[in-house]
């Protein structure tokens, strides 16, 4: 098993966390966490893929071991978190790559995939969302409700979304084996989620939520014209990305690979083996 590096640059002023491995001549594979995680949820999928690629990992500003500037000193937008991801690529010299998406690190990815700036030759989305189909209920509905009209009656639905229960539960849920999701995962997310000032962060990324749905038409027409290799590895029984959302992309991409696995939203914590398998062979056909 190659090594993974644990590494550090500044981008925009910020400091970004960035985890690595693999020969520096392999095709690059970018992967983007979600929420309220960081690049820690991909600590066992980045060794796994080293020695055919080079996987690079990184934390979103205000999440993991990345900068986490206050709310007055930076604007927590999906266009500025993509931002600096595409500084951080345009510093390593990496132009073309394919994407891993997650949650938060889909609208993110499909941000970077249409820069002209880039040339991402493939994307791996588990749990990734690019369709309204795609949004579960009712774990939408408080923030919907909260992005729409954000007020004192709305913003408790909100803050819910980072208690510590719903946090463990967005781990466990689905889970067919609920005993291989190791504690570690929501304990240290929850930690960094109560970083004071942490909380207004989360609020300013749901109220910009919408920015991301209005961005689909676009992104769907990406698709459809562009027809990029699209693996899609999802657990059928994710209540936050529904598993809809999965099949959707072979309504743009009709040579989509779309698998649905016996897993919650965290499908790596207890589906490593299956999902790594599966991009192995994706990539392999797709990258040649």
């Amino acid at each position: 098993m190659l090594p993974t590096r644990h590494k550090s640059a500044t981008v925009k002023g910020q400091k970004v966390f960035y985890r690595e491995a693999g020969p520096s001549d392999a095709p690059v594979v970018l992967l983007l966490h979600g929420f309220p995680s960081s690049s820690h949820m991909f600590r066992h999928l980045v060794p796994a893929l080293a020695d055919d690629y080079h996987v690079i990992a990184t934390d979103h500003i205000g999440y993991g071991h990345s900068a986490m500037p206050k709310v007055d000193e930076f604007d927590y937008t999906f266009d500025n978190l993509a931002a600096v991801t595409a500084g951080l690529l345009e510093q390593l010299g990496i132009r073309r790559f394919a994407i891993y998406v997650h949650d938060y690190g889909a609208p993110i990815g499909w941000r970077l995939a249409l820069s002209p700036s880039f040339d991402v030759s493939a994307i791996i989305s588990q749990s990734g969302n690019a369709y309204m189909e795609g949004f579960a209920k009712p774990f939408w509905d408080d923030l919907f409700a909260y992005a729409t009209e954000p007020s004192r009656e709305t913003e408790p639905g909100a803050r819910a979304k980072f208690s510590p229960s719903t946090t463990r539960w967005q781990y466990e849920n689905g889970a067919s084996d609920p005993s291989l999701v190791s504690p570690d995962t929501w304990m240290f997310d929850q930690l960094l989620l109560e970083r004071p000032g942490n909380d207004e962060i989360q609020l300013a990324l749901f109220r910009d939520y919408p920015t991301n749905i209005e961005g689909y038409p676009k992104l769907q027409e990406y698709f459809r014209s562009s027809q990029v290799p699209l693996l899609a590895v999802w657990g059928e029984r994710d209540e936050i990305f529904g598993p809809d959302g999965a099949r959707a992309f072979s309504r743009d991409l009709p040579e989509a690979e779309v698998h649905l696995l016996p897993a919650g939203h965290f499908a790596l914590e207890t589906h490593l083996d299956a999902i790594s398998g599966y991009i192995h062979g994706f990539l392999g056909r797709v990258l040649t």
